[in-house]
């Protein structure tokens, strides 16, 4: 039974939880996502740099995805809010938005690490990329991914 505050998702199940209601609250919202995904794509990153003895540039692509799977689960719970699409249709444009944004952030990475190999980190370029992705992702998520079905 609905209760008094509780929302449905797109399955009709209840949820208690509230996606962000203004345009500021989801970029604060979309800002605590993005942080998060970034320390899961720095701890993956530097685990399998470490752990796994993976280079650089092979390490970046498995840390990407589990940012991104991140980034979806607190993006459609708390930034947006489900967008009415079946989650399978929403999940593949938000995997599309995300594809575009991480093919982008790698090449960014890449480069700021091939032309400056002996003074950027990999965690050092894995800012910049993310800083420089940052708007095409909101604008996408935001418009695409979670805007109206209509």
């Amino acid at each position: 039974m609905k209760q008094s505050g509780e929302h449905t998702d797109a399955h009709g199940r209840g949820s208690t939880v509230r996606p962000a209601r203004t345009r500021l609250g989801r970029l604060v919202s979309f800002a605590v996502a993005g942080g998060t995904g970034f320390i899961v794509d720095l701890a993956v990153l530097r685990g399998l740099i470490e752990l796994a003895g993976l280079s650089p540039f092979t390490a970046r692509i498995p840390a990407i995805g589990a940012a991104m799977l991140t980034t979806w689960l607190i993006n459609r719970t708390f930034t947006f809010g489900a967008s009415g699409r079946r989650v399978g249709d929403e999940a593949a444009r938000y995997v599309t938005v995300a594809v575009i944004g991480a093919v982008l952030n790698y090449l960014i990475y890449s480069a700021v690490l091939l032309v400056t190999p002996d003074w950027f980190l990999p965690e050092m370029a894995t800012f910049v990329a993310v800083a420089c992705v940052t708007v095409f992702s909101y604008v996408g998520y935001s418009r695409f991914v979670f805007g109206k079905k209509g």
